[in-house]
């Protein structure tokens, strides 16, 4: 790819070069001859980089599949524009079970159990909790895998089974507007508001790296956020800087934020 060290560098910034270089590899398997490529799992703000080399290379069309409609982690497939057969994304959807009594267990109590087997992230995708249990959409290659390893969330016996991709309902996600005033769009003073802290705990958050901008690690309280940024705290779910409204007399920035439930 022509363009190829100057896609890095620039995502190098944002500490994303290590994941640009190996998708423009990816890329440019295709372009090569290969029907398509398919990457791992990677976050949302991976997609942009997927939509930014597929700008560079023409001959390329980018889809996306994490398993249902509105996945968060996804797979990007890079497809000849001649190829009109199907992508084999490589992915199934593993329903864990546990008994109804321990419906407190968490998203981070399954993705500990999963990390705690030596699983890497990429391998796996979205985790849907359910009240007595979990669908995990993971590579194909690991179903066998789970169904004879993941035996235990916290404690808790569970079993794994497959089940098909179509019994997966679309994503919904219920959306609270926070129409607001910020003193300035400093990632503490955004945070503060949207989550409903403190500002000092937004910024201990932050320095304890429980908070990402797009899916990216936040650089530091101080961090600027601008219209269109996601924000991510552990615990807290997200939220997204839907729009800078104007600034008051004051000189207060007004927002409209809109948080995740």
């Amino acid at each position: 790819m022509k363009n190829r060290d100057r896609i890095i560098r620039y995502y190098q910034g944002t500490d994303n070069g290590e994941l640009a270089a190996r998708l423009i590899d990816l890329a440019d398997s295709a372009a090569k001859g290969r029907p398509y490529a398919v990457s791992e799992f990677v976050s949302p703000g991976a997609v942009q980089i997927g939509e930014t080399i597929q700008a560079h290379a023409p001959a390329l069309v980018l889809r996306t599949f994490g398993g249902y409609q509105g996945a968060e982690r996804v797979k990007l497939a890079f497809v000849s524009d001649d190829y009109d057969g199907p992508v084999d994304f490589n992915l199934t959807a593993c329903r864990v079970k546990w008994d109804s009594r321990y419906r407190l267990l968490s998203h981070r109590d399954v993705l500990g159990s999963l990390m705690g087997l030596g699983i890497g992230r990429e391998r796996f995708g979205d985790i849907i909790m359910q009240d007595d249990g979990a669908v995990i959409l993971a590579d194909t290659a690991l179903l066998q895998y789970l169904k004879q390893n993941f035996t235990k969330v916290a404690m808790v016996s569970v079993t794994v089974e497959e089940m098909p991709l179509s019994d997966i309902a679309p994503r919904q996600e219920k959306v609270k507007e926070i129409k607001t005033t910020v003193a300035s769009l400093r990632l503490d003073a955004v945070a503060s508001s949207g989550f409903g802290i403190s500002r000092t705990k937004a910024a201990e958050a932050i320095k304890g790296d429980r908070v990402q901008v797009n899916w990216q690690p936040a650089k530091g309280p101080s961090q600027d956020v601008q219209e269109g940024d996601v924000i991510s705290l552990r615990g807290k779910g997200r939220m997204e800087l839907a729009q800078i409204t104007g600034t008051s007399r004051k000189g207060r920035i007004g927002v409209l934020l809109k948080r995740y439930m």
